[in-house]
């Protein structure tokens, strides 16, 4: 097996704000696999997140990236992934995105996605005007990210959005990030709930196991696990995790939560539990979103009617043409 890596950097349309910060670049090493007996070839994509990705700082240049390739390959080619390597989920998630391809994981026909619209931290203004651009092309299924800006005007955004779409036309979804205290944080989840709002991803910052076991039980409003699962890497500490908080729902970046594989064991100890999942990008390129849906629809079927989370692509001004494209609120892998 023929292996390349190189280096690129995409643009957003305008800064993403979360609460832990803005991104304007989304910069991502592309691992290229090629067969040398089929000439078959697939690409990777290796980009974690900064600030979030627990690898982040461990990929410094396409020399350090190619010898943990190098290292991490004959494994990975057998499905397989040392304990030493456990720690590397980004890398782990572009390998086996490219040998999936390789190996000819493509679609025969076009598969289509739905998926959640993205509405960005911004002002009041400008969020309201991304919740209706989203309805007018068909989305029924928004999530906001809160938390930056000022409670009373989110709360007001929220409480706008209901009185003009109910929950049987419109899902809202809501992501902290982490961005409420423990101490307030039952306050908020109480308050969001009278909107109807289908759940909240991560809303104290991870670590507070606890605490956030503590909310899961008694919150009105359904909480999904999101940052609290990075950096758990091993079957004996997942089991840990969802044992002792036990959410309603796991949201799960494969770049971030252990690649396909780290990814698909997530969801099997989640459902085991009870527990609900939903797959999301974490930002990636239409190279990223390719491999994710196609993960999606091997996990849940081709027949997905719960909304993921992989309208990112949009959000570039040079994407990479990868065969991929939003029809609607959906997203369509093309086949190969």
């Amino acid at each position: 097996m023929e292996l390349s890596i190189s280096k690129d950097t995409l643009h957003f349309k305008k800064p993403a704000r979360t609460s832990r910060g803005a991104y304007s670049l989304h910069e991502m090493y592309l691992i290229t696999l090629k067969d040398e007996l089929s000439g078959r070839q697939g690409i990777g994509e290796l980009a974690p997140l900064p600030d979030l990705s627990c690898d982040r700082a461990v990929y410094p240049d396409i020399d350090t990236v190619r010898l943990l390739a190098e290292k991490a390959l004959p494994s990975a080619l057998k499905g397989e992934w040392p304990d030493d390597m456990l720690q590397y989920p980004a890398l782990r998630f572009a390998l086996e995105s490219a040998i999936a391809e390789v190996r000819g994981n493509n679609p025969k026909e076009s598969i289509s996605t739905p998926i959640n619209g993205l509405v960005w931290m911004s002002s009041f203004e400008d969020m309201l005007e991304q919740v209706k651009a989203k309805m007018a092309i068909g989305f029924r299924c928004i999530k906001l990210k809160i938390g930056a800006i000022d409670w009373q005007k989110e709360i007001d955004l929220i409480r706008y959005v209901r009185s003009c779409f109910p929950k049987e036309e419109l899902e809202l979804r809501v992501d902290a990030n982490g961005a409420f205290a423990p101490e307030w944080a039952m306050d908020r989840l109480t308050e969001l709930a009278q909107y109807d709002i289908h759940s909240i991803e991560q809303p104290i910052r991870q670590g507070q196991w606890d605490e956030m076991a503590r909310l899961c039980k008694e919150s009105p409003l359904a909480i999904a696990l999101d940052e609290e699962m990075i950096g758990i890497n091993n079957p004996e500490e997942k089991v840990k995790l969802l044992d002792t908080i036990h959410p309603q729902y796991i949201v799960l970046k494969p770049t971030m939560h252990g690649g396909l594989s780290g990814t698909r064991e997530w969801i099997a100890l989640a459902r085991e539990r009870g527990i609900n999942s939903w797959i999301t990008s974490a930002l990636e390129s239409n190279i990223g979103l390719r491999s994710i849906a196609l993960l999606a629809h091997s996990v849940y079927g081709p027949d997905i009617t719960f909304p993921q989370g992989l309208g990112t692509g949009q959000l570039f001004t040079d994407n990479i043409e990868y065969g991929v494209h939003i029809e609607g609120a959906n997203l369509v892998v093309d086949k190969k």
